[in-house]
């Protein structure tokens, strides 16, 4: 089959501007060059890639979708050639796209992108936050290379490499009667207001902790936000289950906070780095997953 990377670069371009107009105006070109481009990819491989709405740009189909993210990858992998080419040194060059979930990033990521920038200063980092469902839309679809996260719910077409697993654990004001305990049952917790980290799949998996145990959480508020979740229990709102710690043992408020394990067997997360298990790392990213073995320590 003869196809050339300017047409797989058309093909991404629209559909990262959601229109042939976008597109063509990004790279400097002419509409009917890009319309013509796209029209020989999918008579090549017999493939529907985009669903024309009139005036209104278009969208990928299924088939869209995955043969514009190997079509990403293979353009990565060809302008790493490029620089391998060009390049006197063995140094790595280039852009890696990485993702990460929202409460993950703050406690990982600011020291692995310091070592990032020492060890590879010629790789630029670009981060993309969100929640379990964001991620692995970014990663099957080719926005992404990489993307740190939790290994809950994750496509089997995804490979995962743990990089660490995580209990979850109790999180009290440190006024709270049950803070002096060594441990807290939830039997204990049940009856007790419960302040909820309600992102997509966390929330399922917190409240699954309770019903393996044929009981049920009693919610009282339902946030989003990590920290906001610490301010509320630390102000006697109620008590949280998490899976990550702070160094700091206070809220951002300054109100004390304690983190007890919970007395019942429960079930533990791992923290992985996925990718899409057809495509290959660039080496930017092998280079990334590499010093993540190195920084992130694997405990229970």
């Amino acid at each position: 089959m003869q196809y050339t990377f300017r047409q797989l670069a058309y093909l991404v371009a629209v559909a990262e501007h959601g229109s042939v107009t976008a597109a063509a105006n990004a790279l400097y070109t002419s509409q009917p060059g890009i319309s013509s481009a796209i029209a020989q990819l999918e008579d090549q491989f017999g493939l529907q890639f985009f669903i024309r709405h009139h005036a209104k740009g278009v969208s990928l189909t299924p088939a869209g979708q995955s043969f514009v993210a190997a079509a990403r990858n293979l353009l990565a992998h060809a302008e790493e050639l490029n620089q391998h080419a060009s390049a006197l040194s063995q140094s790595l060059h280039g852009n890696l796209v990485l993702g990460c979930f929202t409460t993950i990033a703050p406690i990982f990521l600011p020291r692995l992108l310091a070592a990032m920038r020492d060890e590879y200063p010629d790789i630029a980092v670009q981060l993309h936050e969100g929640d379990t469902e964001q991620l692995q839309h970014a990663l099957l679809n080719g926005q992404v290379e990489l993307a740190l996260l939790y290994d809950l719910e994750l496509a089997p077409s995804l490979y995962r490499q743990v990089l660490q697993t995580v209990q979850p654990y109790v999180l009290l004001p440190a006024n709270h009667p049950l803070a002096s305990q060594q441990a807290v049952s939830l039997a204990e917790l049940a009856p007790l207001p419960m302040v909820l980290l309600d992102l997509p799949h966390s929330r399922e998996y917190f409240l699954s902790v309770f019903r393996q145990h044929n009981l049920e959480a009693r919610i009282q508020y339902k946030t989003v936000n990590f920290e906001l979740v610490r301010g509320l229990v630390a102000a006697g709102n109620g008590y949280a289950l998490l899976n990550l710690r702070p160094e700091m043992p206070y809220s951002y408020a300054g109100d004390s906070l304690v983190c007890l394990p919970i007395v019942e067997e429960v079930p533990a997360l791992n923290i992985v780095l996925a990718w899409p298990q057809e495509l290959r790392l660039t080496r930017r990213a092998e280079a990334f997953v590499l010093l993540c073995e190195r920084n992130i320590t694997p405990r229970l």
